[in-house]
């Protein structure tokens, strides 16, 4: 079925039919963009109380992933259905989106080092233009990330056509090397001795953990470039005004009048909608993990504060760990995913990776309750079977976390090609229903830190914001 008023999307390629082997490196991106991502969930909510922004107001600097979401990937999605540049559809959006990326970790790992040049004072416990300067870079990040990501997979679903199978195995190739990008940032962020190997990012303003995240950043800008390299030079696309004009007379349409997000809404099948509220709510619970993991672990595991001795790094740099061996089981279950979803179908899979999420969670609020319970050793670490208990944790969150990767994607791609809604205007959408439930939630932490400033004043108890532990 076409939707009235639509065409078929125009093949974006010579070649009808490629070869797996090419939908792997096309994939191949997602690890550069994924290496920063991975820095950004482990070491920039510490990183930001650094530089002076109180741990409560943290979440809001997250607010820009959403909004950028609900903007910037469907209208990157949607004009890249499309562009008539020379370079083809996708792989312009591809190209800037990781040009975008370098310039965001530039300006964050050295947002220090220019507040500093602007005037902030190295003994005041926050930085204002520090601040500014990393609040720019953090948006541009996820601007960056959002412009590559829903090209890429429209890229990848442009490839895979009209075969199913083929379509989920893209999305498992895009999801594993995801999985490796989390493997690398996560391993470059549990290491500490980055400034060593890289000294010149130590200075009068930036010291050994804000040198740390700096030397990540540059190992992030090599890898990105080298992952970008590999899967724009994969595939040569055809560029959409040359390919407009061969087509047969059966598969011209009505010109696409669809340039309002909005309206492809109504176009939506049930089987659509019901992929995206299951999306939605799985988010719900994805975000707060992703927004406070590592901070979870130094606050509640090895009971640390920022700017207060080592035991709040150790637990973020254990926490970074965990998330690395939750990547390494993400990748096995990447792999694993066509074989599972062609056993038991792609709906049961999907509901039993959201059970095991569930599960999960709660481990983790037993797991913060018997360390607010036990007592721990004379030299302030916690009991090795607390830590243990964590990382299993965390590293079970990746099996849950590579469906949540991948069958969406799948879904959604597969349903809504008979539409004629571009693939990367599909993208587009699927990522509403990603961010939406973010917004939600950050809007969620505002009012109830509003709430706790109220019941501060009338309760006359300053502290008790103090004691907030995640908005």
């Amino acid at each position: 079925m076409v939707v009235p008023g639509h065409r078929r999307e125009a093949p974006a390629l010579a070649e009808r039919r490629v070869s797996l082997r090419r939908l792997m490196r096309v994939a191949a991106v997602a690890s550069g963009v994924q290496f920063g991502w991975a820095l950004q969930l482990s070491l920039l909510t510490p990183y930001v109380q650094e530089l002076g922004i109180p741990h409560a107001w943290a979440s809001l600097v997250w607010l820009c992933g959403p909004l950028s979401g609900l903007l910037v990937q469907p209208l990157a999605g949607h004009m890249s259905d499309r562009c008539r540049s020379r370079f083809g559809r996708r792989r312009p959006f591809i190209a800037a989106g990781a040009g975008t990326i370098a310039l965001a970790v530039l300006l964050i790992g050295h947002s220090a080092d220019i507040g500093r040049i602007l005037g902030d004072h190295l003994e005041s416990e926050r930085r204002p233009r520090a601040v500014v300067v990393f609040v720019i870079g953090f948006w541009l990040l996820d601007v960056g990330n959002n412009a590559t990501q829903g090209p890429c997979r429209a890229l990848l679903a442009d490839l895979s056509g009209k075969d199913h199978r083929r379509t989920r195995i893209a999305n498992a190739y895009f999801s594993l090397f995801m999985a490796l990008g989390n493997i690398l940032g996560f391993a470059t962020g549990s290491y500490n001795g980055w400034f060593t190997i890289l000294p010149f990012t130590i200075t009068s303003a930036c010291s050994i953990n804000c040198a740390n995240l700096k030397s990540a950043f540059i190992l992030d800008i090599v890898v990105l470039a080298l992952t970008t390299y590999i899967s724009i030079s994969s595939v040569q696309e055809i560029p959409l005004s040359a390919d407009g004009t061969t087509r047969s007379a059966e598969e011209v349409q009505q010109e696409a009048f669809l340039w309002e997000l909005i309206g492809s809404f109504r176009y939506l099948t049930l089987p659509i909608w019901t992929v995206l509220i299951v999306v939605v709510l799985t988010w719900v619970g994805w975000f707060p993990f992703f927004l406070f993991d590592t901070d979870w672990m130094g606050r509640e595991i090895y009971r640390g504060n920022p700017n207060e001795g080592h035991a709040y790094h150790s637990g973020v740099r254990m926490g970074s760990f965990g998330l690395m061996l939750n990547s390494i089981v993400l990748g096995v279950t990447s792999m694993a995913l066509e074989r599972l979803c062609r056993k038991w179908g792609a709906g049961l899979v999907w509901g039993i990776s959201s059970i095991l999420m569930s599960l999960c969670f709660g481990a983790m609020l037993v797991i913060s309750y018997v360390a607010k319970t036990t007592e721990y050793l004379s030299s302030g670490h916690p009991p090795f079977g607390i830590i243990v208990a964590a990382l299993i944790v965390f590293a079970v969150l990746g099996a849950p976390l590579a469906v949540t990767y991948s069958i969406p994607y799948a879904m959604i791609s597969t349903r809504t090609e008979p539409l004629g809604l571009g693939q990367g205007l599909a993208m587009g959408i699927l990522n509403l229903a990603i961010v939406v439930p973010q917004v939600i939630l950050q809007h969620f932490a505002v009012a109830l830190w509003q709430l706790l400033l109220f019941l501060d004043l009338i309760l006359q108890k300053p502290g008790l914001t103090n004691k907030l532990y995640c908005p």
